[in-house]
């Protein structure tokens, strides 16, 4: 068991990448707080981790209190705070084109700044107990596919976060903070995407080597095993480092020659 005992706060965990790291914790011994907006997906999330392992907040990350609020749950429910994970996101398609200072306000807002207000409420709790933050981020990150501007921007913003954090937090506070950057995973959003798109329910299967060399899309499970480890304490020391998991070299990939 490489949690056992801890306590994670899991945002965006009713569905998807989230729903599958609460699982994982939850398998590794964990005690869980399951955030989102879907309460009845939510609810099922908990109802199959056990009210025991796990605790159930809907609200929108980004309501003024909504930080405290998840702190305090973590606290009452199980008496300890050890980690957070920062999994919730905007994801909207986005161009400079399509995109007012409004919509570009609220991805900041859910994507970067909610991120950071959930270490600060968390903070003294977390250097309690030597704890650790795991930022969500994507390869977007680096560029960003150009209908995704907006969310792009937001997760680099959040790599140059867990960067400077990383350094400052654990020299002052002992805790660790680190980043894990997903390529293309098949989530239900992602296949609802699709699906809004016109796509046909089975796109995912058929996809070209360029973008999927091993035949198929990662999976949330995929990340959630990636995730433990830095959750852990086999990460030892490590902060401040953002990993990209994706099947090819998001920075100078060689795509097909026409």
């Amino acid at each position: 068991m490489r949690l056992q005992d801890k306590v994670v706060i899991v945002t965006g965990s009713c569905t998807g990448i989230g729903k599958a790291i609460a699982r994982r914790c939850v398998a590794e011994g964990a005690r869980v707080v399951v955030h989102g907006l879907e309460r009845e997906l939510g609810e099922a999330v908990v109802a199959e981790l056990g009210s025991d392992r796990a605790v159930l907040h809907i609200e929108e990350i980004t309501a003024e209190n909504a930080p405290q609020h998840l702190v305090d749950l973590a606290l009452a429910s199980f008496g300890r705070l050890d980690a957070i994970v920062n999994n919730a996101a905007m994801v909207p398609s986005s161009t400079i084109e399509t995109t007012d200072l409004n919509l570009f306000r609220q991805v900041l807002d859910v994507n970067t700044l909610a991120p950071f207000a959930l270490i600060k409420a968390a903070l003294t709790h977390l250097q309690e107990r030597r704890g650790c933050v795991l930022n969500i981020g994507s390869v977007n990150a680096w560029s960003g596919e150009p209908c995704l501007m907006a969310y792009s921007i937001s997760k680099g913003a959040l790599l140059t976060m867990t960067r400077n954090l990383g350094d400052s937090l654990h020299r002052a506070y002992g805790i660790r903070v680190n980043q894990i950057n997903p390529g293309w995973i098949l989530t239900e959003r992602e296949i609802e995407r699709k699906r809004e798109q016109g796509m046909p329910d089975d796109w995912y299967t058929s996809l070209p080597a360029e973008l999927s060399p091993a035949g198929r899309l990662l999976m949330p499970t995929e990340m959630a095993a990636a995730a433990v480890y830095w959750l852990a304490d086999e990460s030892g020391p490590i902060s401040g480092q953002v990993v990209d998991l994706e099947q090819f070299p998001f920075i100078g990939r060689n795509l097909p020659k026409n």
